[in-house]
């Protein structure tokens, strides 16, 4: 069994404030950990790369290595499995970020998911825009 890993990222205004949110649940569907954490000016797109990125670097300091990561963007999910391309440098960067702490993961599967089923990564992140 794997763990999940739910992440969404947020901006007001492209680009404008930003924010990570991230959620991880044990097997038995406990929440472990929750991430929330205001990014600065970002676009939605690198707001949804970093919530990516910090939430799968908690599961690393957690010891987690088999996740099935559960996200709203399309856009990463299709570009961190190398199906759609990266046309913009800064996604690029983090892209390849990812895709070295990935390698620190022995199971990992990633699911395109839609936005009602992504509320509480998406309540994260809007907390962190909130200064909540």
């Amino acid at each position: 069994m794997s763990f999940k890993i739910y992440t969404d990222g947020a901006s007001r205004g492209n680009p404008g404030p930003a924010a990570a949110g991230g959620v991880i649940y044990s097997q038995t569907d406990e929440i472990i950990a929750e991430i929330s954490k205001p990014l600065g000016i970002q676009t939605n797109n690198v707001a949804e790369y970093l919530a990516l990125k910090l939430t799968l670097e908690r599961a690393l300091e957690l010891g987690i290595n088999n996740v099935e990561i559960f996200m709203d963007s399309k856009l990463v999910v299709e570009q961190i499995q190398g199906r759609w391309k990266i046309k913009n440098e800064r996604l690029r960067e983090i892209n390849d970020e990812i895709k070295l702490i990935l390698t620190q993961f022995q199971i990992i599967s990633f699911k395109h998911i839609p936005r009602n089923l992504n509320k509480m990564a998406d309540q994260l992140a809007n907390m962190a825009l909130n200064g909540i």
